[in-house]
């Protein structure tokens, strides 16, 4: 393996995370995401968020990304991100195996160049690339299925182990331990899904003009159209409740085409897809929010399932925001989500009991405020952005990476 370059030091910075190396070096960080940025996918928005986390506790971090699949002027302010750090694109020649490869082998040369501290990310392809540049840390987010793709974690966790695997849930790290018994003593962090302090976040004057009715209750669902989300749970309580208005941000075009055919009622409004940094000022116009998901939890294009590993990032956007959420009650969510404490969890494919429960919610301005406050709270010491990359990173110095 070859060895890492000495840290370089770095300035604390105004402001500094209190996770921030006040006293420390920080480390250069290759950031390795397997997708685009931008793009209209959650994926997108974590590995933004990770790369500023990074950057707020003092390290110096390097995102090695696919070209966007659209255009922006500047993808800190799309994302709402507060630290600048570099946005590296390295074209893939196509998108099949061949082509992933063939990517990975220059995000290997860029690397190989310029080593850095520590390889991060879930860029399967790049890791085991370039698995013998430096030491790495693996995130993952479900269970491999593809054989192509499992034969190469195999691989890499067998011929070049990283110094940690980063998952999502309890779930899935149960899975990960049970199918990789050599594994032995190899560190597994559990570190669900994050989200911004609002507090932190730029403000605009004035919130968003939304569709609706002055004074009635306002119900929100933020995220993906995708099989598996509950649209159809949504859209029956719309009718279930006339005098309230529904309103779902996100879905890529092609899913929100889709669910704009169905029939649906009135009071059910879809805004599609909004740059990151625009969909928090929604939130504060929701009097509960939404989290139908069903036992089975799709990817885009239905291509992978994840419903028993999930870490939904919006289910931290809500508890960040302080809003009241009714939630599927799946065993995944309770890793997180306790009823009657900090949301109401409601059997996915019960339509009445979500019926009684939003009808609780929607007349109860107490409760309301009782779960959303016991939200936040739980949001603050636990679910930060910066908790998380401290979280991935804590104690990494102990074997050499420093």
């Amino acid at each position: 393996m070859t060895e890492p370059r000495p840290a370089r030091q770095v300035r604390p910075r105004e402001g500094e995370s209190r996770y921030g190396p006040t006293a420390r070096t920080g480390l250069r960080i290759a950031y390795l995401h397997p997708g685009s940025v931008p793009s209209l996918y959650a994926n997108s928005i974590h590995a933004m968020r990770m790369c500023d986390a990074f950057t707020e506790a003092g390290h110096d971090v390097t995102l090695y990304t696919a070209p966007g699949t659209y255009t922006v002027p500047d993808p800190h302010s799309y994302y709402g991100v507060r630290h600048r750090f570099t946005v590296a694109t390295v074209e893939s020649p196509d998108y099949s195996p061949a082509g992933y490869r063939e990517r990975a082998e220059r995000v290997r040369s860029l690397l190989t160049r310029d080593p850095p501290d520590l390889i991060y990310g879930h860029d399967l392809y790049a890791l085991a690339a370039a698995a013998d540049v430096a030491p790495l840390v693996y995130e993952t987010h479900r269970m491999r299925d593809d054989p192509n793709t499992l034969r190469m974690e195999e691989d890499l966790l067998r011929r070049t182990p990283p110094a940690r695997i980063v998952v999502i849930t309890r779930a899935l790290g149960q899975d990960y331990r049970l199918a990789y018994g050599h594994l032995g003593t190899l560190p597994i962090v559990v570190a669900p899904e994050a989200a911004e302090d609002p507090r932190t976040l730029t403000r605009p004057q004035n919130p968003p003009p939304i569709p609706g009715r002055p004074g009635a209750p306002s119900i929100g669902y933020v995220g993906h159209l995708y099989e598996g989300r509950g649209i159809g749970l949504v859209l029956a309580l719309a009718g279930r409740f006339p005098d309230c208005d529904f309103h779902l941000v996100g879905g890529a075009p092609e899913d929100l085409a889709r669910w704009r055919n169905e029939a649906r009622p009135s009071n059910a409004h879809f805004h599609g897809h909004l740059p990151p940094a625009a969909v928090a000022e929604y939130y504060a116009l929701f009097d509960v929010v939404l989290a139908p998901y069903q036992a089975k939890i799709y990817t885009a294009g239905g291509h992978g399932e994840t419903g028993r590993w999930a870490s939904p990032m919006k289910i931290f956007e809500y508890m960040a925001h302080g809003r009241a959420i009714i939630a599927s009650d799946l065993p995944v969510l309770r890793e997180v989500l306790q009823d009657g404490v900090n949301c109401l969890l409601r059997p996915p494919d019960d339509q009445e009991s979500w019926a009684e429960a939003l009808g609780r919610l929607v007349t109860d301005t107490a409760l309301r405020g009782a779960l959303g406050d016991a939200a936040r709270h739980q949001f603050l010491h636990r679910h930060t952005w910066n908790h998380r990359a401290h979280l991935v990173l804590a104690g990494l110095d102990a074997i050499g990476v420093a």
